[in-house]
């Protein structure tokens, strides 16, 4: 795909996204909007201009799932499952990274399930493992968690569906109104094109702009896999995003 430097806005391609109302994804059959939606043309000052992330303060172990949830350290506990490093840029429609931005990220654990009152599956919770991760973007918009890679789980969507394995993903820009959540996929899973809610896009170019990438030269031998994952904020190369 040809990227122009001198464009200066690209509008948003509606075709991009999938209907509001997709019975093959039954939750949304309840969800969708049942009439015309209202535009918001004097959003308030708080969803323009907050919060303010320039004074956030991480926490040693915000980005690193195998240890922020760790019960005792001193017995040396770590989540089972395959350990796996994700990281990426975010940049916008013209490549520019955007730095200082706030990535947040929660999965479920290697057996497929989330640390949630309402997750009734049959896999065990890890002892280890909280499945939540944050951390702001660096100087060139690159960002990176340490975890584990989560496990797909089935959900009663029909009589056998399953997620694939996925990590949800949240980029919130200047103001609580540009947040932006997608998920990202991994490589190679065979779970993905079974997926009822991979089914709402009909453009193969968005499903793919939600897969991250085996990246073997950042993989750490005896250590963990690594997986790519650059979001693209807007544009023609924009990642897909759930709330849009």
């Amino acid at each position: 795909m040809t990227h122009d430097n001198n464009k200066r806005f690209v509008a948003r391609d509606r075709s991009w996204h999938p209907p509001a109302y997709a019975p093959g994804y039954k939750t949304s059959v309840a969800r969708s909007p049942q009439q015309a939606l209202v535009s918001m043309q004097q959003p308030t000052a708080s969803e323009l201009t907050g919060p303010d992330f320039s004074h956030l303060r991480m926490g040693p172990h915000d980005n690193d799932l195998l240890l922020n949830f760790r019960q005792d350290a001193s017995l040396g506990g770590l989540p089972q499952g395959e350990r796996v490093m994700m990281f990426g840029r975010v940049v916008d429609q013209f490549g520019k990274p955007v730095p200082h931005t706030l990535v947040e990220m929660w999965q479920a654990n290697a057996g497929g399930r989330y640390r949630h009152k309402n997750d009734k599956y049959l896999a065990p919770l890890d002892p280890n493992f909280g499945g939540v991760g944050r951390c702001l973007t660096d100087d060139k918009g690159f960002y990176r968690f340490r975890t584990v890679k989560p496990g797909p789980y089935p959900w009663p969507n029909d009589m056998n569906s399953w997620r694939p394995a996925h990590i949800h993903v949240s980029v919130t820009g200047p103001s609580i109104s540009t947040r932006l959540i997608t998920q990202m996929y991994f490589e190679g899973d065979p779970l993905i094109p079974f997926c009822p809610i991979v089914h709402t896009l009909k453009d193969p170019l968005a499903v793919e702009t939600m897969i991250g990438r085996l990246d073997m030269a950042h993989s750490k031998p005896m250590d963990f896999l690594a997986y790519r994952f650059d979001v693209v904020v807007r544009g023609e190369l924009q990642t897909f995003f759930e709330n849009q």
